[in-house]
């Protein structure tokens, strides 16, 4: 009820009531976190699937392979949301691809029932597609075979892998795929 911003849900508040993740905001007008979980929690269908839609549309830009956490990143903006302003505009948690939520959109997408739009959105993360070319790996710059914690939508490192063998987001990665797109589900005994 009180999250709803019109064709997305907020991602919080400041401590003012002011929101964050609303198309009021000149920064972090969207996020992907409330956007899935909206899905992935049995939300209001038809807010959830317009949620998603309108994560899809905004936060997985066409001349990119990214899945982006929020957009725009933080940089100018006198809220204080905390250490994540820290990071460079698109690096990181600041408006980068941050892959536990990057596969979130994925299980999102399976969910709602759209299997080709999983897929694709699947396809963006898998580690090999960042380095399927010389020049691909020269920007990936991190193992082909682990997924990233983070990839950066940064100008300057666009494309480039960071958190290798540190994040949760692979085994996201193994449960979306094995358990939300393919539908086994491993039961004790």
């Amino acid at each position: 009820k009180s999250a709803w911003d019109g064709a997305w849900y907020c991602r919080a508040f400041f401590d003012d009531g002011s929101p964050l993740g609303s198309q009021t905001n000149d920064e972090c007008r969207i996020d992907s976190l409330t956007q899935s979980w909206a899905v992935i929690a049995g939300g209001p269908e038809t807010r959830s699937r317009e949620a998603l839609a309108s994560a899809v549309q905004q936060l997985v830009p066409a001349d990119t392979d990214l899945i982006l956490l929020f957009t725009p990143p933080f940089d100018h903006t006198a809220m204080d949301p905390g250490y994540v302003k820290g990071y460079l505009p698109g690096v990181r948690e600041n408006g980068g691809q941050y892959s536990h939520a990057a596969m979130w959109i994925v299980q999102a997408a399976a969910m709602s029932g759209d299997g080709a739009l999983a897929m694709k959105l699947f396809d963006r993360l898998n580690p090999i597609h960042h380095s399927d070319t010389p020049e691909k790996s020269q920007r990936y710059k991190v193992e082909p075979y682990v997924i990233a914690a983070d990839v950066y939508a940064n100008s300057q490192h666009l494309g480039r892998g960071g958190w290798t063998w540190y994040s949760g987001a692979a085994g996201w990665m193994y449960r979306v795929a094995i358990e939300t797109m393919l539908g086994i589900q491993i039961e004790k005994d």
